[in-house]
C-alpha cells in the first residue's frame, strides 16, 4: 500500500493544476450544499423551539354564559391533541394587556369598556404542533358552540413552512447540480492523467500486471482529492458559521436564535461522502479508459 501511496501522491504533485481545479470545485461544492443543510438544522431548531410555546386562543361570544363556558371548556378537555384547556376572562385578558403595554398605558387610559371577550388559552400535546395538525385541531375548536374564533398564528406557521419547504428543494437540485459538476471534473482529471500516463500503463500490462494493481493508485488518488476538497469546503463553513455567531449573544429573543454547527459525527459523515465521490468519479475514468 505504501508503493500505491507514493504514486498517488506523485501523480497529484505533478499535475498541480488540475488536483487544484478539482479540489476547489469540491470545496465549492460542499461549501453550498453543507451550507443549506445547516440554514435547514439550525431553521427546524427554531421551528420546533416556537411550536413548544404555541398556545392556541379560542374566543368565546359575548353573550356566553357560565354554563356555556363550563360545556365549552369540557368539550376542549376531550379533543385529541388538547393538553390542557385555562379560562381567561376578560377582566383577566385586559390586566394582561395593560402590564405588557406599560410603557404606552396612555393608549388604553380612554377605554368606556373592556373590548376584549372571554377566552380559553389551550395547551398543546407535542404531537399536535405541526401545521397539519394545528389547522386540523382548529376547525374542530371553530366547530363548538360558542366559539367566535380561534387564533394560533397560522399564518406565520404557513409561510415560515412554505419558505423552508422552498429552501429546501432549491438546496437539493443545487446539491444534486454541484454533484455532477464534482464528478464530471474529478472523472476528466484521473482521465487526464491517465492519458499522461497511458505508454507507462500499457507497459505494465505487458510485463504482467493486473487492472487492480493499476487502478489502486487512481482510486487513492480520487480519494485524496475528495477528501482535501470536502476537509476545505467545511472549514470555510465553519469559519462563515463562526464570523455570524458573533452578531448573535447566547440566548438571543428568549432563546429562540441560538446556531448550532454539524456535529463531529455529521462532519465525519461528510468527509466520508465527499472521499466516495473521488472514488466514483475515478471509477468512471477507469471503467471507459481501462476499455
Amino acid at each position: 500500500m505504501q508503493r500505491f501511496y507514493r504514486r498517488a501522491i506523485k501523480d497529484i504533485l505533478e499535475n498541480r493544476f488540475l488536483t487544484a481545479i478539482t479540489v476547489i470545485t469540491i470545496a465549492l461544492s460542499i461549501l453550498i450544499a453543507a451550507a443549506f443543510a445547516l440554514f435547514f438544522v439550525n431553521a427546524g431548531d427554531m421551528l420546533n423551539f416556537w411550536q413548544k410555546g404555541i398556545r392556541m386562543m379560542v374566543y368565546l361570544k359575548t353573550d356566553a354564559t357560565e354554563a356555556e363556558r363550563l360545556d365549552t371548556k369540557f368539550r376542549l378537555q376531550g379533543l385529541e391533541g388538547v393538553q390542557e384547556a385555562v379560562y381567561i376572562s376578560k377582566e383577566e385578558a385586559l390586566a394582561r394587556l395593560k402590564a405588557q403595554m406599560a410603557h404606552h398605558s396612555a393608549l388604553l387610559e380612554n377605554l368606556k369598556e373592556n373590548p376584549l371577550p372571554d377566552a380559553f388559552e389551550i395547551t398543546l400535546k407535542p404531537s399536535t404542533r405541526n401545521s397539519e395538525e394545528l389547522g386540523f385541531l382548529a376547525e374542530r375548536v371553530q366547530a363548538l358552540p360558542g366559539v367566535t374564533e380561534v387564533e394560533y398564528g397560522q399564518q406565520w406557521i404557513q409561510r415560515f413552512t412554505q419558505v423552508i419547504n422552498l429552501f429546501s428543494l432549491a438546496g437539493s437540485g443545487i446539491g444534486a447540480l454541484f454533484f455532477m459538476a464534482t464528478l464530471f471534473i474529478v472523472a476528466n482529471t484521473i482521465r487526464l492523467v491517465l492519458y499522461s500516463r497511458r505508454d507507462e500503463i500499457e507497459i505494465m500490462r505487458l510485463v504482467g500486471a493486473t487492472d487492480r494493481f493499476i487502478k489502486i493508485p487512481f482510486y487513492l488518488e480520487g480519494m485524496i482529492q475528495g477528501g482535501a476538497g470536502t476537509i476545505i469546503g467545511l472549514l470555510l463553513l465553519y469559519a462563515g458559521y463562526l464570523a455570524l455567531a458573533l452578531h448573535f449573544a447566547p440566548g438571543m429573543a428568549g432563546g429562540m436564535i441560538q446556531l448550532r454547527f454539524f456535529s463531529v459525527g455529521v462532519c465525519l459523515a461528510v468527509v466520508l461522502g465527499g472521499t466516495l465521490i473521488g472514488w466514483l468519479g475515478c471509477w468512471v475514468s477507469l471503467k471507459q479508459f481501462m476499455k
